[in-house]
């Protein structure tokens, strides 16, 4: 390879904000760019998008906090009442972005989060949080409509959309100050001729390397970017609530008019989110039955084995192009300009038939006799333990939650007890059966049982590198176990320590001081 380019990171200096088409375009018919609708996708183009520079997200947001604040007020009720009551304020929210109420993006990441953080709701927060990852369009239309059965595909006209997200600046700053190794969490990638190879060499990925052989048209993918950003790891820690799964992320940046990966699908379903330059994609359907929704991705394909895409665009900074898992896709670059994107992925392994591969041995003979059996199903299926050993698998893959000012000011991370005047004062958690508690995250922790103990399985010492550490959890007493539950379902209300079902008041302080110490519990006040 003897192509010779500037290197990512000075072509991110010198970039003008809008480069120029290239001089020969691509041998194949892109989506128009004013095109609202495409057979088998859905192009969404935004004729407002200057004007929705101005409206910012921040302004949006801020219109959404009074309801959270008067939610809380009227959050007295039973934990049933909450829950419809937050049902039905998130369905109205639906509707205002279905009528065109919702303005577009626009803002600067950073300070979408903080405002996110006011939000004192995770499950409303990672609502809101998705909202303006696929805006315009209604989360609610999203998952009826195409969720698991199309791509889709929104162009917004607006390269500063997800500005702050990650940038070729920031990939170059990874690689000088932190230890980023080759194969762990960097690859060196390259697919030219029909032929993809890897170039991983040894050990860490330095910049004199990395670029290198980015300059010889080499493609890099970072694996784990919200190992070494802070920003992402925060964006990932809230989606995950969205989805209910692990929300992952690899980053790509490829040289101009290159391509680093051959034709294949993936087991995820992915949010290719467009950063910086230009990329060409084609998407293409299942080619079979045994392909729609696959559990593992796909080899390599030939160019022979694909047909005819189903929808093909150049995504520009800003854009998203949104497709489910088995859907065959490819992406290269135009010859004039390089391409940063991320791609935010969830639902690996998180399907019914992941599910079913959790149950015990009495698996083959229910099969075998599932016809006659339809209906007494819920008497056969170890259907109890199939689902605690999913909800572990879920809680290992969970990044740790990033903590809000409030939360870490109320959260065990926040505890005034520090070394001062020759002594260690403020001491103890200070918890009694007056102090009003709830959990860190909606789904931070999880009752599982093995049959002869109960644990409590949690994510807040989590690690942000993926199955770095072991599963955290630890046991609880049996008849700890409903306290634990009522925890759980009383979210997002602060209940006092002293309306714990225990049978005494010291168990209720005991038990609410080992939670606050695992970080699964805050306080409603700083102790």
């Amino acid at each position: 390879m003897e192509r010779k380019h500037m290197s990512a990171f000075a072509l991110y200096q010198t970039l003008p904000a809008d480069a120029p088409p290239p001089a020969k375009k691509p041998p194949v018919q892109l989506v128009a760019k004013k095109k609202k609708k495409k057979e088998n996708g859905v192009a969404v183009n935004k004729a407002n998008a200057l004007k929705a520079q101005v409206k910012s997200e921040r302004r949006k947001m801020r219109k959404k906090l009074p309801k959270s604040a008067q939610r809380e007020e009227r959050q007295k009720g039973s934990a049933q009442k909450q829950q419809q009551q937050q049902q039905e304020e998130d369905e109205e929210e639906e509707e205002e972005c279905m009528n065109g109420d919702v303005e577009a993006g626009g803002e600067m990441i950073d300070g979408l989060l903080v405002d996110l953080a006011r939000v004192n709701n995770s499950r409303l927060r990672a609502s809101q949080l998705f909202k303006w990852l696929i805006d315009p369009i209604p989360a609610k239309a999203f998952f009826r409509d195409t969720w698991e059965k199309k791509p889709i595909l929104v162009q917004r006209e607006n390269p500063h959309y997800y500005k702050g997200l990650f940038s070729t600046a920031e990939f170059d700053r990874i690689l000088r100050e932190e230890d980023v190794q080759f194969g762990v969490n960097l690859d060196v990638t390259s697919y030219t001729n029909g032929k993809r190879e890897t170039h991983n060499p040894p050990g860490r990925a330095l910049p004199f390397t990395v670029w290198d052989f980015y300059k010889s048209g080499c493609s890099l993918r970072m694996l784990n970017p919200q190992a070494f950003s802070s920003t992402f790891w925060n964006v990932l820690s809230i989606l995950q609530e969205q989805f209910g799964s692990m929300a992952g992320a690899n980053v790509y940046l490829t040289p101009p008019g290159t391509q680093g990966f051959a034709p294949h699908y993936d087991d995820i379903e992915a949010f290719v989110v467009q950063l910086e330059g230009k990329k060409h994609w084609r998407v293409y359907n299942p080619r079979s039955e045994d392909e729609v929704l696959p559990v593992l991705s796909s080899p390599n394909f030939k160019q022979t084995d694909i047909g005819k895409p189903i929808l093909e665009v150049v995504l520009e900074a800003g854009d998203l192009l949104y497709f489910p898992r088995g859907f065959i896709h490819q992406g290269d670059c135009l010859p004039d300009v390089h391409s940063l994107h991320i791609t935010i992925s969830s639902y690996q392994k998180n399907s019914w038939g992941d599910l079913l591969q959790k149950d015990d041995s009495r698996r083959t003979k229910f099969f075998s006799r599932i016809e006659s059996l339809l209906k007494k199903l819920k008497d056969y299926a170890p259907v109890d333990a199939a689902v605690d050993q999913k909800a572990r698998d879920f809680l290992h893959d969970c990044l740790p939650p990033v903590l809000t000012p409030e939360e870490l000011a109320t959260s065990v991370q926040g505890a005034p007890t520090r070394w001062e005047g020759g002594e260690v004062i403020d001491v103890g958690a200070q918890i009694n059966t007056q102090t009003r508690v709830r959990l860190l995250r909606a789904g931070c922790a999880r009752l599982c049982s093995d049959g002869d103990s109960v644990h409590i399985c949690y994510t807040t010492d989590n690690s942000r590198v993926y199955h770095k550490e072991v599963p955290k959890s630890f046991e609880i007493q049996t008849e700890h176990t409903d306290a634990v539950e009522f925890l759980i379902h009383s979210y997002p209300q602060f209940v006092t320590v002293g309306s714990f079902p225990c049978e005494s008041a010291e168990d209720r302080v005991t038990l609410a001081e080992l939670l606050f110490e695992r970080g699964i519990i805050h306080t409603e006040e700083p102790l």
